[in-house]
């Protein structure tokens, strides 16, 4: 006689479980595949990370090279003199090489929470640095709050799928905490600048 709980069976063959823990998931089970490209977003974070990196990119270049009528590092460093910072020079080439190649980071989805913290960095030194003169351009900080902000959105967003990331196993799944993590390097490298580089 069968149970009036369970339904029966034929003989041999198996009933299905009501004990819980046949539900629980096999630890030995392949992992679930990751999510599929969503062309919205992935499109605008490649969008928004080639108009981010390919100015601060511009701007390296124009310091290390002197290209697109900038001004070179015996220039920049003139002006890091000029606005107060101690060892100008030195603080020109960061700014330099920062700036070159972080942008290019962030061009190519490489690296990304590396390259937008020395973004971050960069902006956060140049917001301060410009406070003074209000919000609009060219003296005040909009400009340079417009690509402090892109920077931080794609250093917590991660850069999406069409990037060199994805194809690096330790970057290919962006976490939060790495992002936080960059956010909090590039504030405190600023900040380090600030109170201790520029008078």
């Amino acid at each position: 006689m069968s149970s009036p709980y369970r339904p029966s069976s034929p003989a041999g063959q198996p009933t299905a479980s009501t004990d819980p823990a046949s539900h629980r998931a096999d630890p030995a089970a392949p992992a679930s595949p990751a999510p599929a490209l969503q062309p919205g977003l992935d499109l605008g974070l490649l969008a928004l990370r080639l108009a981010v990196g390919l100015t601060m990119a511009t701007h390296g270049t124009q310091k290390l090279f002197g290209w697109f009528d900038g001004s070179g590092i015996d220039g920049t460093t003139a002006f890091f003199a000029a606005d107060g910072y101690k060892a100008a020079r030195a603080m020109a080439w960061v700014a330099a090489l920062t700036e070159t190649f972080c942008g290019l980071g962030l061009v190519l989805g490489l690296l990304t929470p590396l390259a937008g913290a020395g973004i971050i960095g960069i902006m956060v030194n140049a917001t301060a640095v410009k406070w003074d003169g209000g919000f609009f351009s060219p003296e005040g900080v909009e400009y340079d709050l417009v690509l402090l902000a892109a920077a931080v959105c794609l250093a917590l967003t991660g850069p999406g799928r069409i990037a060199a990331d994805h194809l690096l196993p330790g970057l290919r799944d962006h976490r939060y905490a790495r992002g936080l993590a960059a956010v909090a390097l590039g504030t405190l490298s600023a900040a380090f600048v600030l109170v201790v580089l520029h008078d």
